[in-house]
């Protein structure tokens, strides 16, 4: 499947249902140029999104990013990430955070909790209720949302650059140009991988989960889908 036709008729849908947490765009602005240029379209001083081409290469720039991050890189993923309680024992989910799921602990062994209505549900005993489990907090593994000043560049870089793809598919259209973006998003992808290699310190063995000089193991098979 083509990045172009991955998004079709929902793209301006998943906008209006989906909005991306960044309040400041002046930020994304070299992105933006970046993505234009690419395309053959002259940069922009500001995001007007009333020019159509800066509106689609924003937006398909903030999907992208939303996309990318969901996949859980080291620089966004924390384990074991206690969440309070409301006043109802209820655990409600912040706007950006992508996943959460129970951390595989003893506390958490009994319970099957997703993400439903924007509180974590627990599937196993059919109720939003978690205070059946032990302890003043509850252990999560997150996967979180950052604004794209706090993304590392190898990330920035890769996310632009699949943007730029996907963007050229819309606007221009020209196959040959569509594949030598996608040539280059895949470097901008190997360079992104590098980096979450470096920084994730994993191994092919790692340690149990609470052992002193944990390590996560590397899974292959997650990163090659990226």
């Amino acid at each position: 499947m083509q990045y172009g036709e991955s998004y079709g008729s929902l793209f301006f849908l998943t906008k209006l249902i989906m909005p991306f947490p960044t309040t400041n765009s002046t930020v994304e602005l070299p992105a933006i140029n970046q993505i234009l240029s690419s395309c053959g379209q002259a940069p922009v001083t500001t995001l007007d999104q009333t020019n159509p081409d800066v509106a689609i290469a924003y937006d398909t720039l903030l999907q992208v990013s939303r996309e990318i991050q969901a996949e859980g890189w080291t620089f966004n993923t924390e384990y074991h990430y206690e969440m309070a309680r409301n006043a109802s024992n209820e655990i409600e989910i912040p706007n950006n955070m992508l996943q959460i799921k129970l951390t595989e602990n003893s506390a958490n062994a009994e319970f099957d909790c997703v993400r439903r209505s924007g509180k974590l549900y627990d599937r196993q005993h059919h109720t939003y209720d978690l205070s059946d489990i032990s302890g003043a907090e509850v252990e999560c593994d997150i996967i979180w949302e950052f604004d794209w000043v706090d993304l590392p560049q190898p990330v920035q870089d890769f996310i632009t650059s699949r943007a730029a793809a996907i963007v050229s598919q819309r606007i221009v259209g020209d196959q040959a140009q569509y594949q030598m973006l996608q040539q280059q998003e895949a470097f901008a992808r190997a360079r992104a991988l590098e980096y979450e290699t470096q920084q994730g310190q994993f191994t092919f063995f790692g340690h149990p989960q609470g052992q002193q000089n944990y390590y996560q193991s590397y899974k292959p098979y997650q990163v090659l889908t990226r």
